[in-house]
């Protein structure tokens, strides 16, 4: 999609199978669940690209399969131009120094019998950065640059609340100097009044610190706001891809449309006027997915082509990708 030098990631037909298997002493595979099939796309240094979709249609996995926390079944990634699905555990534990993750749950995502200031500095005892003096400053100069006490270095995570928990996820992920970080819905399991402040620090971070994002979230309204281009997932499947602004003016997949009418609009003449999408049936299990157009049980447009050929992820016009027959 992209080879000029200003890419940091690129995703080459990243799949991600998770077997099914039978059988009690025996174990044998019936099946597999397709939680990510063959998607493609890059991320440039210094842009966040949202990652938008329904719950289980695979963008979790993907953000994980790309950093290697699952190995992937096929395809390739690369991150400054190294392949990583082909290195040796020994070079990919040093290249785990540049990518990093934001969990989406801050409760599950800290262990409740390490202190503050261990959690936050564990990356770097595991990399051996630095004496412990100098690895204790560095993790009061993560806990200030997140917006929390530095004394609180002795707490644990019980005495925090679930913000401040996912500030000190995000100082974990801050702590080796990353230039890659995978946020992984940081905001679902937060509060509203509390999700913009932690979504305006992730900014604050982005520029100061010059990273790159991949935001995984559900919310369309707040992923168009920290995103500059947004890829949205069905069923393991990118089907569009586009500038943020481009996408929500001009969606061109039904399946896009479908979401973008669900997004609550602050004006209740044009919340009156506009028409939602009602979408047909249930999201089909990735276990047996659709043949052909994986959208074509539920699109209200699906023809006899979307049935019988799948559509190819194309340039439709500069910028914007679609995976559709009828665009």
């Amino acid at each position: 999609m992209s080879t000029n030098n200003n890419v940091l990631v690129r995703v080459e037909n990243l799949t991600k199978h998770f077997p099914i298997t039978r059988g009690i002493v025996i174990q044998k595979q019936v099946g597999a669940v397709q939680a990510v099939d063959r998607i493609n796309f890059v991320i440039h240094k210094g842009e966040t690209l949202g990652l938008v979709g329904e719950s289980g249609c695979g963008k979790s996995t993907a953000g994980r399969t790309i950093l290697q926390l699952y190995k992937p079944t096929a395809g390739k990634v690369y991150f400054k131009d190294q392949e990583l699905t082909s290195l040796s555990d020994e070079k990919l534990r040093r290249l785990r120094r540049d990518m990093q993750i934001i969990f989406q749950d801050p409760y599950a995502s800290l262990n409740p019998r390490m202190t503050v200031g261990k959690i936050v500095g564990e990356p770097l005892d595991i990399h051996n950065i630095g004496t412990v003096k100098e690895r204790n400053e560095r993790v009061r100069e993560l806990l200030r640059v997140v917006g929390l006490n530095p004394y609180f270095i002795n707490r644990y995570p019980h005495e925090f609340s679930g913000g401040q928990r996912q500030r000190i996820g995000i100082a974990r992920a801050l702590a080796l100097r990353p230039e890659f970080i995978v946020c992984d819905e940081p905001i679902s399991a937060l509060d509203v009044s509390i999700q913009a402040q932690v979504v305006n620090l992730l900014e604050e971070l982005q520029e100061q610190f010059g990273l790159t994002y991949l935001f995984i979230a559900h919310d369309l309204s707040m992923v168009r706001h920290i995103s500059n281009r947004i890829a949205v997932m069905y069923l393991g499947k990118i089907v569009e891809l586009a500038d943020r602004n481009e996408l929500y003016l001009n969606p061109l997949h039904p399946y896009t449309q479908a979401l973008l009418s669900a997004v609550p609009i602050p004006d209740p003449v044009k919340e009156r006027k506009r028409e939602r999408i009602i979408l047909a049936g249930d999201v089909p299990s990735p276990a047996n997915p659709p043949k052909a157009c994986r959208f074509h049980t539920r699109c209200p447009l699906a023809q006899a082509v979307c049935r019988e050929i799948e559509p190819e992820f194309r340039e439709v016009t500069p910028g914007h990708w679609a995976a559709c027959h009828l665009v």
